[in-house]
């Protein structure tokens, strides 16, 4: 009979700073919408398959180390990885003596999701597998270290996702998080890509740039953050009628769109996360959401999260992304189409690398385009004050001005988290009049 030993790490001890890190793969083609994190299972009953938890955080022991011995028919049969180094597993199977595998919950670069039951807290939990291959080890223990200095400040576990513990089993990295709601990709995905009310965008939007200023505060840059990336706390929705869809029965179940019944929301993923540095230009963010100065190889700093954050409101708004592209030429003039021309002082300090995209002193485009179907993907955007007014009914203005100071192309002149927070379309007025 097999007896193992696992080492199970409570996160409350961990001290260490994040390491300056390798470029990770951030450029990796996105993952089909199975392998998204928070999936639906197709329910359609009020509630969406989900990482929530209806308990509180639990107490994670104090004890610095511990061991624990699985027990003798425990222990599922020793199985080799798969090709890309993902952990084997059967549903049903114990994960250490302590969980007991429930169901996938998602799949990505990174490893996989898995619901599990707590023998221990008695409560579900999720934990993240992460494959058996050193660079995504290494990933993984920057993401631990950034949660547990994270979890010192975060005390009331508001704004960030919540590490339970971690440890190391059969060469992967375990990370043991409480269980949420779906992403906000997820939620419109299922909710066949139309927009959020714009009040719930706004209580989310003020969420999102509180954490987002929380981690500015403790010099910690995310770099990756977007709408597969912030989970709703709850699973829970309800139906609405869908007005723009008024042309349809009301029998017609398209007629109806869900809405969260909650807005409160966690961010999540944080093996990307680096703090500020003087000599950051490798390649960062998922391509829809990463900025000029990234793909410019300008050098980034905090404001590349903030860029981020405009382009998540805008589809939260909207229901699709804002730049809808993976191409850095058309990404480029997708930006000039939405929001104007880039300033001179921007394009003339590209880098060596970026230099292919400019010619005397403006974007090569249209000339440098790739196909005629580029020229099209581009010409078809509208304005950004077009865009919002064609599905905002109130509030447009003051979330147009807003989201204009998240998408200034310098980073010196974007608005910082603390002030977008103030911006008047967080203001209690608009909660009055709504």
């Amino acid at each position: 009979m097999e007896m193992e030993r696992v080492i199970e790490f409570p996160h409350t001890h961990m001290d260490r700073r994040p390491r300056k890190r390798q470029r990770l793969g951030w450029d990796v083609p996105q993952a089909a919408p199975k392998a998204q994190l928070g999936m639906f299972c197709g329910q359609d009953i009020g509630s969406m398959a989900s990482f929530a938890s209806s308990r509180a955080p639990s107490d994670i022991t104090t004890n610095s180390l511990f061991v624990k011995g699985v027990a003798p028919n425990g222990s599922p049969p020793r199985r080799e990885d798969d090709k890309d180094g993902h952990y084997i597993f059967a549903l049903g199977e114990n994960l250490t003596s302590r969980y007991k595998i429930h169901s996938k919950m998602g799949e990505g670069t990174f490893g996989q999701v898995l619901e599990c039951w707590d023998r221990e807290k008695k409560e579900m939990v999720a934990i993240k597998i992460v494959r058996g291959v050193k660079k995504y080890r290494e990933a993984a223990m920057i993401e631990i270290e950034v949660l547990q200095q994270l979890g010192k400040f975060d005390k009331g576990g508001n704004r960030c996702v919540q590490i339970r513990n971690w440890f190391d089993y059969r060469n992967h990295i375990c990370i043991v998080f409480e269980k949420l709601g779906p992403s906000l990709y997820d939620f419109l995905r299922k909710n066949n890509y139309r927009s959020f009310p714009i009040d719930l965008v706004r209580e989310i939007g003020r969420q999102l740039l509180e954490c987002v200023a929380f981690m500015h505060d403790m010099r910690l840059i995310h770099t990756d953050l977007k709408p597969e990336n912030i989970l709703l706390v709850s699973p829970e929705y309800v139906k609405v009628p869908d007005y723009k869809a008024s042309s349809r029965s009301p029998k017609d179940s398209s007629y109806f769109k869900r809405v969260p019944k909650s807005s409160a929301i966690k961010v999540i993923d944080f093996g990307s996360t680096t703090y500020e540095r003087q000599d950051q230009s490798y390649i960062v963010s998922t391509r829809h959401y990463r900025a000029p100065e990234v793909i410019l190889g300008l050098g980034w700093s905090y404001p590349c999260d903030i860029w981020s954050v405009g382009c998540i409101l805008v589809e939260l708004c909207s229901g699709e992304a804002l730049f809808q592209t993976h191409e850095n030429l058309e990404h480029l003039a997708m930006m000039e189409r939405v929001l104007g021309p880039m300033p001179l002082h921007i394009l003339k300090r590209v880098d060596r690398h970026a230099e292919k995209y400019v010619r005397r002193g403006r974007l090569d485009w249209p000339e440098g385009a790739t196909s005629r179907e580029s020229i099209k993907a581009v010409l078809k955007l509208p304005r950004l004050q077009n865009l919002i007014m064609q599905h905002v009914d109130h509030s447009a203005g003051d979330l147009i001005h807003l989201v204009q100071g998240l998408l200034r192309y310098d980073p010196l002149d974007r608005l910082t988290a603390r002030e977008a927070l103030r911006h008047p379309f967080f203001s209690r007025d608009h909660l009055r009049r709504s």
